[in-house]
């Protein structure tokens, strides 16, 4: 484990040397560490797959989203809607889209009405979720694969099934990165 967190700091070295094509890389890469440390039955890993590409295939088919940034998150059914969108009534639309699948069982919608975010916010966003899945990883005794980050515009989703003590323990990790401007806790807690 301790290789590992080495090569994983020596990949987050070489990315923030390299610029933005490095940063996607790391991404997924943390994005796949991610899934070996989820502890969930992968039942529930693929149905949160399936309903965040269902969402977003309808949310992109619809011609009226086409001015849009909409991003979708999903956690053992509960999803998260975030992004912008220029007007409330197009908001509204994209959770009544979400809300008709089956399969989800709470949304949270905090789409912003306002312009998108320009492609070098949204790649900041990215490193920022990718540092909060590092550091998350080589917490000692943080269960990181409980725990699913998003960023936008620089606020920080923290989503999971978490004790009390490990939300608090992400949410502080999280606020502690540079570009951080506040972390929002949507988790299901444990006794």
């Amino acid at each position: 484990m301790k290789k590992f967190i080495s090569i994983l700091s020596v990949i987050a070295m070489a990315c923030s040397l390299q610029g933005c094509f490095f940063v996607a890389g790391a991404a997924a890469g943390a994005a796949a560490v991610v899934v070996v440390y989820d502890h969930r039955k992968l039942e529930k890993i693929l149905l949160d797959n399936k309903i965040t590409h269902e969402a977003a295939d309808k949310i992109n088919a619809d011609p009226d989203f086409k001015g849009s940034h909409i991003e979708i998150s999903c956690f053992n059914r509960i999803v998260l809607l975030t992004g912008q969108t220029p007007t409330s009534e197009l908001r509204q639309e994209a959770e009544a889209i979400v809300r008709s699948i089956p399969q989800v069982d709470r949304i949270y919608n905090q789409i912003a009405i306002r312009a998108p975010t320009s492609s070098i916010v949204r790649a900041s966003d990215s490193w920022i979720t990718t540092k909060i899945k590092t550091e998350l990883l080589a917490t000692k005794g943080m269960q990181s694969g409980t725990v699913k980050a998003t960023t936008e515009n620089g606020v920080v989703y923290l989503m999971g099934v978490v004790n009390r003590d490990q939300a608090d323990i992400a949410a502080t990790i999280s606020s502690q990165l540079a570009g951080v401007q506040r972390v929002v806790k949507i988790f299901q807690y444990t006794p």
